[in-house]
């Protein structure tokens, strides 16, 4: 069995800093000795270009690539789409073709486990595959739910930020319930958080006590930083660009609460077995 832990980052609100997430997450989790995939599984390919990928259309190859064998039930060579970034993390980009993909699915068999079939392969020389998803709640993002083991839901410390969550959690709970069984939420990270301001310590408060007895609301939050918009900009990790930062700092605290779950996982799977 596939060790693989498969997570995927979403919230169908856009600007909550799941792209950051998915990148950065992913650098720390390499930091702490882990094999790491990220799969950009948004149109618009944010993770892609944060990566330092720019022209995403001279890419020849990528997820869309990939899903179109699956449909098309052609032999899928994963490994011909991966880009390897410096920071020792590889990626599955992507770009406007998965919109055009996306039309075709809607005829295609089984197409809610396109992208499982994709990556079902290539995980296994993995410790860690994250999924970026796109703000909707589409056929691509029920794809990459489907094939996820869990979900992470970056959550920005603002007001409105908990209002789209009961919808995001209709629709993970109708996947769990219609195409992945064993699909669970690994938790809430508050992001964008600016601890000079009541109101973050308001939104963590109703975050808690609307969700808190249902979902774990991660211990470590990221703070709001221009460091972190001008790392992106250089397709850098927060970790290369600025490391003695308070974001590098979180994110590296926040893989360490990742990887404890990983362990929780493992030791309740073996305690199955038994």
């Amino acid at each position: 069995m596939s060790q693989c832990k498969v997570i995927a980052v979403a919230n169908q609100k856009g600007g909550v800093g799941k792209t950051t997430t998915a990148f950065n997450l992913g650098i720390a989790l390499s930091n702490l000795g882990k094999k790491v995939l990220l799969v950009d599984t948004d149109p618009q390919g944010d993770l892609t270009t944060y990566a330092g990928w720019y022209e995403q259309d001279k890419i020849q190859k990528t997820l869309s690539t990939l899903m179109e064998q699956s449909i098309n039930d052609e032999p899928i060579k994963a490994e011909e789409t991966i880009l390897h970034h410096k920071e020792n993390i590889d990626l599955i980009p992507s770009n406007l073709d998965l919109s055009v993909l996306e039309m075709s699915l809607v005829n295609a068999m089984s197409r809610e486990y396109t992208m499982r079939n994709c990556l079902s392969e290539v995980k296994k020389d993995y410790d860690y595959v994250i999924l970026d998803c796109m703000p909707s709640l589409g056929m691509i993002t029920i794809n990459a739910l489907a094939c996820a083991d869990s979900v992470i839901i970056p959550v920005q410390s603002q007001y409105f930020a908990a209002k789209g969550m009961t919808q995001l959690l209709q629709s993970i709970k109708k996947v769990k319930k219609q195409i992945n069984p064993d699909l669970k939420i690994d938790g809430v990270l508050l992001t964008l958080v600016d601890k000079r301001t009541n109101l973050s310590r308001n939104i963590e408060k109703q975050l808690r006590e609307d969700y808190g007895s249902a979902l774990k609301i991660y211990n470590t939050q990221i703070p709001l930083a221009i460091k972190t918009a001008e790392s992106t900009q250089q397709g850098k990790s927060i970790f290369t660009y600025d490391k003695s930062s308070k974001v590098a700092e979180a994110y590296s605290s926040f893989a360490k609460e990742v990887l404890e779950d990983g362990k929780e996982r493992t030791k309740n799977a073996v305690a199955k077995v038994r």
